[in-house]
């Protein structure tokens, strides 16, 4: 199944993708596309229904984020090797673990907002696991057990913040509107391997990153089990696993984002995203 969520921020209604590629309204179905709807027994509910029998939604509305009530948006840094040589940077001994503040969450084709005194704001799609069923200690032969479905992310991070204002990652990673997430949830069955799935970003029609979740060096299975040995992981809370080369920070010279620039990703079988950046106010 394709989930989504649908119209204005915070009013956002529960939809469902049909085989022609429309919005089926799932609102008498369910209240979100979260909490209880996405666990196991919640998503075997929701396989049994035909989308047809559904209320087909007109035009095109704003898509939203693809999870609602995100408890955790958590994130893994220089998780492909190749992204790690292109900043410099060694290819860790265990997953670098950091964190995006849940305001940072937007949907897939909202606008970006590059922060005030922002120098050098930056693009990354990524493969996100979005977290069905609650887990602590879980086993890297049953990781998948817990997963509700996969995602797009874009990890819009600002280097500068990121890594030349001392302290922890998180503060160039959790600005306002930098955590597009979409435009669908695929759910685990219909990506029967994670790692194998391939993934881009264009910038004003220029591609920038082309690359495959074959070379992450920590998988999907890892990294379920790997985060559930710090803290429990609950239904909604999202895993965004890193990036493949082609950032702006790895090009010679670097290149960075400006107001008034559109950015297009996608990955395989998850759907694709368009941002169009703005200046903060």
């Amino acid at each position: 199944m394709k989930l989504l969520r649908y119209g204005p921020p915070g009013h956002e209604k529960p939809g469902m993708i049909d085989a022609q590629g429309k919005i089926r309204d799932l609102s008498q179905v369910c209240h979100d596309i979260a909490g209880a709807t996405i666990t196991p027994d919640g998503l075997a509910r929701l396989a049994k229904i035909d989308p047809a029998s559904l209320p087909l939604v007109d035009g095109n509305p704003r898509i939203g984020a693809c999870v609602g009530a995100i408890g955790k948006f958590m994130c893994i840094g220089l998780n492909y090797s190749d992204h790690a040589a292109e900043t410099g940077a060694t290819v860790p001994p265990e997953p670098v673990l950091f964190m995006k503040a849940t305001s940072a969450v937007v949907g897939p084709n909202d606008p970006v907002i590059i922060p005030r005194k922002s120098v050098k704001t930056d693009w990354e799609v990524e493969l996100g696991v979005v977290i069905g069923k609650p887990g602590k200690y879980i086993a890297e032969k049953d990781a998948f057990d817990h997963v509700a479905g996969y995602c797009v992310v874009n990890d819009v991070s600002e280097r500068e913040f990121q890594i030349e204002r001392a302290g922890q990652w998180d503060k160039g990673k959790g600005c306002d509107t930098f955590g597009p997430i979409g435009p669908w949830l695929v759910t685990r069955d219909e990506v029967p391997d994670p790692q194998n799935l391939s993934m881009w970003l264009e910038v004003d029609g220029k591609r920038y990153q082309d690359g495959s979740t074959k070379t992450m060096v920590y998988g999907v299975r890892h990294l379920v089990s790997y985060l559930s040995q710090f803290f429990t992981l609950h239904t909604g809370d999202v895993i965004s696993t890193g990036t493949p080369p082609g950032v702006g920070l790895g090009q010679k010279p670097p290149v960075f984002l400006k107001a008034g620039q559109t950015m297009k990703l996608g990955i395989q079988g998850l759907g694709s995203q368009m941002q169009r950046t703005v200046a903060d106010a």
